[in-house]
């Protein structure tokens, strides 16, 4: 299988359960909620996403990709290496080939999904981010992280889903200070309200890395 990748960067994980730790970051490219192009955002299904997935590099196989991942781990530094595949929708590309590849090269694998595609199996970490109408294929899984507020869309669907955490995001609105602090402050609330929640914030847009 050929693999369109958007970008491979080495940083820190900024938000969810693994916050702060250090990781590769694995962006395919395309998505099935959103084209990826401005001029359809206003017609996407999520048309808050703030991230660029159009374009990329090919990969002509799973093993050309591992190891290109594996080589942004830094040598001699210690730790579990770990890769964050994430998109757009991982769900389109990732295949058990490049899981397999991935684990050949010592590489704990988390996957950021809108759950709407049903995922291969041997995954380490699974984070779903749900889409307001959108029904779930992947129901389970390591960590639950909603951008808060959707129309539409009650945390309280997500509480019998069998995941280990629980993550409000505040929705990012560049450019509007106002709006955003107002989701910060719904998402504060509402954690404090139902403390099965925690909150999550985009460390990384904070600091200004990747």
């Amino acid at each position: 299988m050929t693999y369109k990748v958007k970008e491979l960067f080495y940083t820190l994980q900024g938000e969810g359960g693994q916050a702060g730790r250090a990781a590769i970051f694995l962006r395919f490219a395309g998505c099935n909620l959103w084209s990826g192009r401005e001029a359809d955002r206003a017609t996407a299904q999520c048309p808050f996403c703030d991230t660029d997935f159009v374009g990329g590099d090919k990969y002509a196989d799973a093993d050309a990709l591992a190891g290109a991942v594996a080589a942004l781990w830094p040598k001699g530094g210690g730790g579990q290496p770990l890769v964050v595949i994430t998109g757009g929708e991982p769900g389109l590309q990732l295949d058990e080939a490049l899981i397999q590849a991935l684990h050949f090269w010592g590489l704990e694998i988390a996957v950021e999904t809108n759950g709407t595609i049903s995922l291969p199996p041997g995954i380490d970490w699974v984070c779903v981010s749900p889409k307001a109408g959108q029904d779930l294929e992947t129901v389970a899984g390591d960590e639950i992280k909603l951008v808060w507020p959707q129309d539409g869309i009650d945390p309280t669907r997500f509480e019998k889903m069998p995941f280990r955490h629980y993550f409000l995001q505040p929705k990012d609105v560049p450019g509007d200070s106002a709006a955003q602090a107002a989701h910060l402050q719904a998402c504060v609330a509402y954690c404090l309200t139902h403390p099965r929640w925690r909150l999550s914030l985009q460390t990384h847009k904070i600091l200004g890395i990747p």
